[in-house]
């Protein structure tokens, strides 16, 4: 029979010890993996979340920025109609100015101060002064002149008066148009911020879609390492299953060869032990034969053997 030589009982607990060294590595890449995709999904569906409430908030936001625009859209139209209602007084301030423009082209050099005055000068002088009938129709001639000069800045008293009345008229249109206008600026204005926030929070949204899906590729990747690391820790414990067969089979064999050792032995010993007896009995028969005294041990041997002979 082949001795086992330990050497070999070694080697394979050492193929073990490194085998399970490596499944306790690739256990903790397993758990690692696990702890991955767990925190992967957890921060991807929290940016989801935050994604899925920036987009309400944007709705919300285009909802009140297009009904601005809608606002805006209306108060155009009110004013641009209070605006069309005031085309005709516009009209007529413009003909009254122009009339007027014209009667300043046909004044003369001297002012209405100077017209006036030489007027109240002659009046004054006619009904103070005594004179001839020609002298008297000349300065009569005089009045009557003067007072065509002055009536062309009368025309433009009447003129501008008109004017006045128009504009007054047309007021209350303008302050009602610019009413409209100014509503129609803040509504514009508050749109155009809310489509600025409206953009920063798609911006945002924007980028927290881009890491969660970055999020989910890693997720993704780390869910494909699982099975690979399941597959080899299997082929790890069925390699590791087969080694403490072969070690098993080992220490069994060391076993049989203990115990034919332990048998040889005391085969052997008892052989030594039936070759002492047989020559202290031959030399106790001889002492018998002799007749000398026999000690206990040699008498203890004959009594043995002769009661295995009665046997």
């Amino acid at each position: 029979m082949t001795e086992q030589k330990p050497t070999e009982i070694v080697a394979v607990n050492q193929q073990i010890e490194a085998i399970n060294k490596r499944i306790g590595s690739l256990k903790d890449d397993l758990n690692k993996t696990h702890e991955d995709v767990k925190k992967y999904i957890e921060q991807r569906d929290q940016l989801n979340a935050k994604a899925k409430t920036l987009r309400e908030e944007i709705a919300e936001i285009k909802k009140e920025r297009d009904q601005l625009n809608v606002n805006v859209k209306a108060l155009k139209l009110q004013r641009d109609e209070v605006r069309g209602q005031m085309a005709p007084f516009i009209e007529i301030i413009n003909e009254h100015g122009q009339k007027i423009r014209e009667l300043r082209e046909k004044r003369s050099g001297q002012s209405r101060q100077a017209l006036q005055k030489a007027f109240d000068a002659l009046e004054f002088k006619i009904a103070t002064t005594s004179m001839d009938l020609q002298d008297e129709k000349k300065l009569i001639d005089q009045v009557k002149e003067i007072e065509i000069k002055l009536s062309t800045y009368k025309k433009i008293d009447q003129h501008n008066k008109k004017i006045s009345e128009v504009k007054s008229e047309l007021k209350v249109f303008q302050q009602k148009a610019d009413v409209f206008h100014n509503q129609l600026t803040e509504n514009a204005k508050k749109s155009q911020e809310l489509h600025s926030k409206m953009l920063a929070k798609f911006e945002e949204m924007k980028k927290i879609r881009e890491d969660a899906t970055n999020l989910h590729l890693q997720f993704l990747l780390a869910k494909e390492k699982i099975k690979p690391l399941h597959e080899e820790i299997s082929r790890a414990i069925e390699q590791r299953q087969k080694l403490f067969g072969i070690r098993q089979g080992q220490y069994e064999e060391r076993h049989k060869q203990f115990e034919a050792a332990k048998a040889e032995t005391e085969k052997q010993k008892k052989a030594k032990e039936q070759e002492i007896k047989e020559k202290i009995g031959s030399v106790a028969r001889e002492k018998l034969q002799r007749g000398e005294k026999l000690d206990l041990r040699e008498f203890q041997l004959l009594a043995g053997d002769d009661s295995e002979t009665e046997d």
